[in-house]
């Protein structure tokens, strides 16, 4: 067998990050992966001439200047700015809550007239301690926003009522008191022209990088720990060790998706729908994240279904409640006690990461390794 100084299980962005990374500093690495892509989450594949991210939205989003301009290397971004738009059983208001919203919802003009109206919805919670979602809504926004807004979303997102659900979830709202649809404040935002999917495959294009998909880590894991001196696993780590604490929660998602014959669909890339009657959370049509490239008279729609998660089941999102995150530190003690595992990643640390997060654990993860 060839000689390699890493092996990745999962060529996302994290692992994709750590093996380029090993190679500018001359190691031979392997590259696993048990879906029949690279890009993990992020891949994105051209239909109609646009790019359609294949496992949701994602737009890249940033304060950090060191990461903004890690990722440049691989790919030019456009300017795309995400303001998605919420449709409440046919009423359309802008995201996040801002001038724009309030006065859909209230028709209300200026900021002391917003915030007049908001403090008066918020005095239903008026000194008393928020036990669940619902009530800490309440108490940072108002009934009003909550029930359009915010209730059937959530509880579609979470698969449970607001009532059962931790306040800790939405400890704060974006509140805006200006004209501004701008969804993120960070400094740095776009889409790369021409898809994720060739970020990933820049990063493995590497003499000293061999990759290969439709690979099941589990299939052969005992051979790999065996074979390997070093290997970075961004995988489930409850399932590294065969779930012997118990099962970590994940929430999954369900994706439909579609070619229209028309050349504009719904006007936005994404719409939430925040209604409970409505089983999906939102609509993605993909030709607006580049500015209406691609085939004029064709778009392609993604429809979005938050799922149950079961063995078997792709893991999205982690669920960190108190219970989950005192279960994942029970596995970080045992991730101790194998010295030459790196865990890392959404799945691997077990932490909800934006794309520019996930870029920043790698580097880190990698100066941990070889700069000490």
């Amino acid at each position: 067998m060839k000689k390699y100084d890493y092996l990745v299980v999962g060529a996302g962005l994290f692992g994709a990050t750590f093996a380029y990374e090993a190679a500018e500093r001359g190691k031979h690495v392997k590259v696993i992966d048990k879906r029949p892509h690279v890009a993990g989450n992020i891949y994105t594949k051209e239909v109609d001439g646009i790019q359609v991210h294949q496992y949701g939205a994602h737009i890249f989003h940033t304060s950090n200047k060191r990461v903004w301009d890690y990722v440049n290397q691989f790919a030019d971004f456009n300017r795309y700015t995400n303001s998605p738009i919420a449709n409440y059983k046919g009423e359309i208001y802008n995201l996040p809550f801002n001038m724009n919203t309030f006065n859909k919802m209230w028709g209300v003009k200026t900021p002391d007239e917003a915030l007049a109206k908001i403090n008066e919805q918020r005095q239903e919670m008026a000194g008393k301690e928020p036990q669940n979602l619902e009530e800490q809504a309440i108490s940072l926004i108002g009934r009003d926003i909550y029930e359009k807004l915010i209730k059937g979303y959530t509880e579609k997102q979470w698969g449970q009522k607001a009532t059962d659900l931790p306040a800790f979830i939405i400890r704060r709202l974006p509140v805006r008191l200006t004209y501004d649809n701008n969804y993120f404040n960070d400094d740095y935002q776009g889409i790369p022209i021409g898809g994720y999917t060739q970020i990933v495959e820049k990063m493995l294009d590497s003499d000293l990088i061999d990759v290969e998909t439709n690979v099941d880590f589990f299939a052969k894991k005992d051979e790999y720990l065996k074979d390997y001196p070093r290997i970075v696993f961004t995988g489930t780590i409850d399932q590294f060790f065969d779930y012997q604490l118990g099962e970590l929660e994940y929430r999954s998602l369900r994706f439909e998706t579609e070619e229209k014959n028309v050349g504009n669909y719904q006007g936005n890339a994404v719409v939430n729908y925040t209604d409970a009657e409505t089983p999906y959370t939102r609509v993605i049509e993909h030709k607006h994240f580049e500015f209406g490239k691609g085939d004029k008279d064709k778009t392609i729609v993604t429809r979005e279904y938050p799922a149950d998660w079961h063995r078997g089941d792709e893991p999205y999102y982690p669920v960190n409640n108190q219970r989950n995150n005192q279960l994942y530190a029970k596995y970080q003690e045992l991730a101790k006690k194998e010295p030459n595992v790196i865990f890392g990643g959404r799945l691997g640390q077990y932490r909800y990461y934006n794309m520019d997060q996930v870029i920043a654990a790698a580097l880190k993860t990698v100066s941990k390794e070889f700069d000490n």
